[in-house]
């Protein structure tokens, strides 16, 4: 049976032919090195980036403590996104730059698969970002979490890659 052009399935790659959600079937195909990098900010006041900047927070250094559950949040993607594959991540790098009222934040994952590492670049950014939020509430109530995005995605042939 033919699908309906119209269906959820044909624009959803997470919907099956009736619109019942699915995992992305990958199994066909070829292993390929992925890279993706994404970025956020958590906004904030420029005293409370510089008490960050100090250590002089009551949580300590917070810094380090973001940059480490950012990388754990991107090995923890496929258990809090559903539909996610689960990857074996390569690479894991966060980092979290002070400005002058805001921290930017940014995530990159690696790996050789079958599908991109695009949610673990955005997960280690949130989770970063948000427990960023979490040491700073304290001295800081007008806090946000914007700009959310994927910077790049690049993926190349195992092959291509280990020759360069």
């Amino acid at each position: 049976m033919k699908a309906d052009p119209s269906s959820p399935s044909d624009s959803f790659s997470h919907l099956d032919d009736a619109g019942r959600a699915q995992m992305v079937r990958v199994t066909g195909k070829a292993d390929q090195t992925r890279r993706a990098v994404a970025e956020g900010f958590l906004r904030l006041a420029p005293e409370t980036v510089e008490k960050l900047r100090r250590q002089a927070l009551p949580k300590g250094d917070v810094l380090t403590v973001a940059q480490v559950a950012g990388i754990l949040g991107a090995k923890k993607t496929a258990e809090l996104i559903p539909l996610c594959d689960l990857l074996p991540l390569h690479h894991v790098e966060v980092r979290l730059t002070p400005e002058r009222d805001q921290i930017r934040i940014v995530g990159a994952a690696e790996t050789v698969g079958k599908t991109g590492v695009e949610m673990e670049a955005l997960t280690a950014v949130v989770v970063a970002a948000l427990t960023l939020y979490d040491m700073c509430k304290a001295v800081d109530k007008g806090m946000s979490i914007e700009g959310v995005r994927l910077l790049k995605k690049e993926k190349a042939s195992v092959v291509e890659r280990t020759a360069s």
